[in-house]
């Protein structure tokens, strides 16, 4: 028989697909391979599961989202865990990611953590003024608000090594047992204590927990053609298509109403910073290619 379900977990080539039969492991049929497609978490699929047979999934409906790193399909949300110290926000890294998830169409939230320990009220403000919604976490507050949020949506809860990811999750869902790393503060950052994609049902939606990310993982999250990365930046949104060239990059340009909007406070200047920085990356990269 045929059935519709959803991977939720993916192991060594086995697809853990919750189904209305249950969560069957499956494994994928070998067209896949040959035309280079991968199940992932979060694939809306089709199984073929026959009595005295392993069951195999037979085909993935068309994605409304991907990213590569790591391997995530159909998100609503992202919710960004940035841990207040130990390791330190780093904005342009937030910037990156946040553009790259708008590139996508998907939601992002900012969560920052361990804010018993230090205040974040500076860089939080920036994000909050732009329109994305933040939460406050540490070890004295749960996660009933996070929770609320993200139900009935699909959601990834995303971060680089030793944010408190995995403390966090035991907040959310209190019965897992996840195992928590503790900080290396010669490294100041983590050891990767999540090492699988693995989604967890929660009212009507999925929360996924996703291995710790280093500076060097960044770049297979995608990339945003220079052209069209000021959309990726909400603040840049009510100055767009104001400048007196139609082509204008936002950098340097004489009659640019974005950079006069900084100049103006009207737009953070860190944000901007990122802004300009990612252009001349992509620019860079497009050279190459």
């Amino acid at each position: 028989m045929k059935l519709d379900g959803r991977i939720v977990r993916a192991v060594g080539g086995i697809y853990y697909t919750e189904t209305s039969e249950g969560v069957l492991a499956c494994k994928a049929r070998g067209i896949f391979r040959s035309k280079s497609v991968s199940p992932a978490a979060g694939d809306i699929v089709t199984v073929i599961a026959d009595d005295n047979a392993e069951p195999v999934i037979d085909s993935v409906a068309e994605r409304k989202n991907y990213l590569v790193r790591p391997p995530l399909a159909n998100l609503d949300l992202i919710m960004f865990v940035v841990s207040s110290c130990e390791p330190f926000p780093n904005a342009y890294i937030i910037d990156k990611l946040i553009a790259i998830f708008e590139s996508k169409g998907i939601g992002t939230a900012l969560i920052f953590t361990k804010t018993d320990k230090h205040g974040c009220a500076e860089i939080s403000d920036i994000y909050t003024n732009a329109g994305y919604k933040c939460f406050f976490s540490d070890i004295n507050t749960d996660a009933a608000d996070i929770r609320a949020y993200a139900a009935g949506k699909v959601t990834a809860l995303i971060g680089n090594s030793g944010v408190g990811k995995s403390s966090l999750m035991n907040r959310i869902f209190p019965e897992l047992d996840t195992e928590t790393g503790e900080i290396s503060r010669k490294l100041g950052r983590g050891r990767h204590t999540t090492r699988e994609v693995c989604m967890h049902p929660l009212e009507g939606g999925y929360i996924a927990d996703t291995p710790g990310f280093s500076t060097v993982d960044i770049e297979r999250y995608g990339r945003i053609p220079k052209e069209e990365l000021a959309d990726c930046f909400r603040e840049f949104a009510p100055y767009l298509g104001k400048c007196k060239f139609s082509d204008c990059a936002h950098l340097k340009e004489i009659g640019c109403a974005v950079t006069e909007a900084v100049r103006n406070g009207m737009i953070p200047k860190l944000r901007y910073e990122s802004y300009s920085r990612l252009y001349m990356e992509a620019a860079e990269k497009e050279k190459k290619y």
